[in-house]
């Protein structure tokens, strides 16, 4: 995490993409950029709400925040000189185990007998049921650990091929021009393939929790 001063820039990194956002106002008719940034809030919303049922919708909120927050910061990660907190699993996991214990523990209060009957699935031999049982377990305590490490194992991966390819592409330039040109053409490519990954992790992430909480409402 890059410091100024011995003071660390995480939280900067993390709350600059809020400012900017275009503020939203009372008017009836407003402005492009607010438009097309409702209408995506709205469609984001709307991804995420429509496998859950009424009380699964109480989570409008903080979903669709968190994705917008992923979303930017993702994003604003891949310009140069920046700084992507997302690439650090430190955060993601802080982000993922909350809101996965908050869903466990929503299906446990609200439907106990619902959300322990997914650990056993019906009809299984008698033989089986203890093994099937720890499996179950160890699978559903390791689902924010796969949320955390699937976030930053594609952006560190994308960012370091970036690195390494662009390196390329300068140390060639004085002596190979033809395959600098070449290299370059593939980083370009890869540059248009991490915005699409970037914008796809951030989606797959709260999607992922989405579902979470379908299974436990």
């Amino acid at each position: 995490s890059p410091s100024l001063m011995g003071i660390p820039l995480i939280l900067i990194a993390m709350t600059f993409p809020a400012l900017l956002l275009p503020s939203p106002n009372n008017r009836w008719v407003t402005d492009r950029l607010s438009t097309l940034q409702l209408w995506i809030i709205n469609l984001i919303t709307k991804q995420l709400m429509t496998p859950l049922n009424k009380k699964g919708h109480k989570w409008a909120l903080i979903l669709t925040s968190l994705m917008v927050f992923l979303l930017l910061i993702n994003l604003l990660g891949l310009l140069p000189y920046t700084f992507t907190p997302t690439t650090q699993l430190s955060m993601n996991l802080a982000l993922a185990f909350p809101l996965w214990l908050a869903t466990l523990l929503t299906g446990l209060r609200n439907q106990p007998s619902i959300s322990l009957g997914h650990l056993l699935p019906e009809g299984t031999p008698t033989l089986l049921i203890p093994a099937l049982i720890m499996i179950e377990t160890t699978s559903l305590l390791i689902r924010p650990l796969a949320l955390g490490v699937r976030l930053t194992a594609n952006l560190t991966a994308g960012h370091l091929l970036i690195q390494l390819i662009s390196t390329a592409t300068t140390t060639l330039m004085s002596t190979m021009p033809v395959v600098s040109l070449l290299t370059l053409l593939v980083l370009f490519l890869l540059t248009i393939l991490e915005v699409a990954v970037a914008m796809i992790q951030a989606y797959v992430f709260v999607l992922l929790l989405s579902l979470y909480l379908q299974e436990n409402t």
